[in-house]
């Protein structure tokens, strides 16, 4: 298999996104907008996103005194980061943005936690493991204690 025919492995992302809460505030779903088009641009896949603090910064950035921080999960081949960052520091929106790697346990955990609903299922959902004690049974273990 030659170079091009290889697909691009994608690769577990979340992302942290300082916006500008100003903007957030008088519009939104045009700000989400806005980033949902910056990852779209590199070829990312959002899985999840959501807001997560509003509130005063500990140090003014770029002028701003208040932030809203903002998680994205997403799938991506890893040349878009470029672009990603590229297009954060051209945005008047994005103040400051933070991408890291996630693990897949860590990421479907994560993504599961924000938005139940697109979580993936589990390979292990409905499985049984060693013992055949129900979440029922160990709570009746833990009243006899008394």
């Amino acid at each position: 298999m030659s170079v091009t025919e290889k697909k691009a492995v994608m690769v577990n992302y979340e992302g942290m996104f300082l916006l500008d809460s100003g903007k957030f505030a008088a519009d939104h779903e045009g700000t989400i907008a806005h980033l949902m088009e910056i990852l779209e641009k590199a070829g990312a896949e959002v899985v999840a996103h959501r807001p997560w603090q509003d509130g005063k910064l500990a140090y003014e950035i770029d002028g701003h005194m208040k932030g809203l921080h903002y998680l994205v999960y997403f799938t991506m081949p890893g040349s878009g980061m470029d672009l990603i960052t590229r297009s954060c520091h051209l945005s008047d929106i994005v103040i400051r943005q933070m991408v890291i790697k996630q693990p897949q346990t860590l990421f479907d955990a994560m993504v599961s936690a924000i938005d139940p609903s697109s979580a993936p299922e589990s390979p292990m959902a409905g499985a049984k493991g060693d013992s055949d004690l129900d979440v029922a049974d160990y709570d009746a273990l833990d009243d006899d204690e008394d």
